[in-house]
């Protein structure tokens, strides 16, 4: 009989796909067979190991979920603080179209939607053996997640240290892509970090936190960056977010602990290796049960593996595509109202850059309100479900925050445009766009957390795949609303906005209510019953 660390896996490993999948272009399965006598098979030890991040105190817990939220929160900052000084940039480089002056925003986003795609390698699809489940896990296994993030960190840091040093567009441009490729890690790994982590039926309120940060960020960074904008130069909002970003560093140095379950089995495996007595003659393999094969530690099949599959689960997951479709066009309203509140308030309300600024609030003050509300009531509402269903948790249990989210949006949208439009007063204005902000944030926070529940194995992967068409069209939106509000106006320009999120939006939760379990029991990585 096999040797072999034994434990029982929680609900989210005993969620996988079918035994007779067959394998990816990437993928084999494993040479050695599990029933060999000389084999030694290391797993957890038991449902309550202390060293699975899933029992780990919730103090350590917190610790690791609020670094990475930091990081999620600090590169967005970057991403919308320019926006404010961009007339200013402009002037000092001699720009004068307005879709590059829209690109020297938006442009960080666009390194958004290419990084993920080169650090999203999760788990490879899985392969069992006598009932032991195996996964190839290569550019997280060899590096693990929290290098990953915070050498992604550093690489963010220092191209965004260097825009502030840039000498013509060319050179800023070029700098604040690069700095979006390093700081868009914690968007695809930083839900893993917290499916690693996190139980189900506790996640909702980390996922809350940790979906707020992205959104909050670029709703701070314009606020801080009309003022250095007015009062210095606009050199310093680079420096200033480099020197805070500087300080998270080095609190992930301390508190941001691995927690991908492949490298800490592997580092168990070591161990074993290294105290196993090997002068009785008898040589024992040690392996885990996500040991992978060599061909999965080559360059080639980590690149092409990390390239592909959040295209291949996009095209091939119905859910994934509906998600991906709707998050992308809420990322591009959301970047879309970055770059043309300036606009507004100086223009139509003749305010000053400073004061204009001040006007983000009003999206924070939506982000954060639903955000709390929607924390205090996520994990209750899944667990009511949970308990109704015989104690089965199922990912739609996370979609009843999405319904009011969905009705909101367009109501914001169409509030804000045609106060803007017939000059009403700025309140009227802010009002609608808290509303955005209040849609935005249930709906961003119901989906992330519906994706890492039901893409459990393959979250990273699952999140890159929304995270790049989303960082697209946050890319792409805020280059076509000047042409598209002089022609239009705000009130129809928004109103157009509006019926888009109704026609994609109002349906996806009750589309996923009633058929997402049917699609996932088809889905090849979705979690399963």
């Amino acid at each position: 009989m096999p040797h072999k660390h034994s434990s029982t896996q929680g609900d989210d490993e005993k969620s996988l796909p079918p035994t007779n999948t067959p394998p990816l272009e990437h993928e084999s399965s494993l040479v050695q067979p599990v029933d060999s006598p000389n084999f030694l098979l290391v797993d957890w030890d038991g449902p309550t190991d202390p060293l699975n991040p899933k029992n780990w105190p919730y103090r350590q817990k917190w610790a690791a979920t609020f670094v990475v939220s930091s990081f999620t929160f600090i590169s967005p900052i970057s991403s919308s603080m320019v926006a404010p000084a961009t007339t200013q940039i402009a002037q000092e480089f001699g720009v004068t179209s307005t879709v590059v002056i829209a690109m020297m925003t938006s442009v960080f986003v666009l390194g958004y939607a290419v990084g993920p795609l080169v650090r999203s390698i999760e788990y490879s699809n899985a392969q069992q053996a006598n009932g032991v489940e195996k996964f190839l896990g290569p550019l997280s296994e060899i590096y693990g997640r929290s290098r990953v993030l915070q050498l992604a960190n550093l690489f963010y840091l220092v191209w965004n240290l260097a825009g502030g040093f840039a000498r013509n567009k060319g050179e800023f441009i070029a700098f604040r892509f690069l700095a979006g490729i390093g700081g868009g890690a914690p968007l695809s790994i930083g839900g893993g970090v917290l499916g690693d982590t996190w139980k189900p039926e506790e996640r909702g309120k980390a996922m809350a936190i940790y979906s707020l940060a992205p959104v909050l960020g670029p709703v701070i960074g314009p606020v801080c960056g009309a003022w250095i904008a007015e009062r210095s130069t606009w050199r310093w909002v680079f420096w200033s977010t480099s020197i805070v970003d500087a300080a998270i560093q080095i609190s992930g140095l301390f508190y941001l602990q691995e927690t991908y379950a492949p490298l800490l089995l592997e580092k168990k495996a070591k161990k074993i290796r290294e105290t196993m007595d090997t002068e009785k003659g008898q040589t024992i393999q040690v392996r885990t049960v996500f040991d992978p094969t060599d061909d999965s530690r080559r360059w080639k099949f980590i690149l092409g593996t990390a390239l592909t599959r959040p295209f291949i689960i996009f095209a091939r997951e119905p859910i994934i595509q509906l998600l991906g479709i709707y998050m992308a066009f809420m990322y591009g309203v959301f970047y879309l109202y970055l770059t043309t509140l300036p606009g507004i308030f100086e223009g139509t309300y003749h305010e000053r850059t400073s004061i204009a600024g001040l006007h983000y609030i009003s999206l924070g003050v939506g982000l954060t309100i639903a955000s709390q509300i929607n924390t205090r009531f996520i994990d209750r509402i899944y667990i009511r479900f949970k308990t109704k269903n015989n104690d089965i948790g199922e990912p739609e249990f996370r979609l009843p925050p999405m319904i009011p989210g969905t009705i909101v949006l367009p109501i914001g949208l169409f509030i804000t445009g045609w106060g803007a439009q017939e000059h009403i007063h700025w309140i009227v204005t802010d009002i609608g766009i808290a509303l955005v902000g209040v849609g935005l944030i249930l709906n961003i926070q119901s989906i992330q957390t519906y994706i890492v529940d039901a893409f459990t194995l393959y979250a990273a992967s699952a999140l890159a795949a929304a995270a790049c068409f989303r960082s697209l069209a946050g890319f792409g939106f805020p280059l076509f609303a000047p042409a598209m509000y002089d022609k239009l106006g705000y009130g129809k320009g928004d109103t157009v906005l509006a019926v888009v999120a109704i026609v994609i939006g109002c349906p996806a939760p009750w589309i996923l209510w009633y058929y997402g379990k049917r699609i996932r029991l088809s889905s090849r990585y979705a979690r399963r019953p």
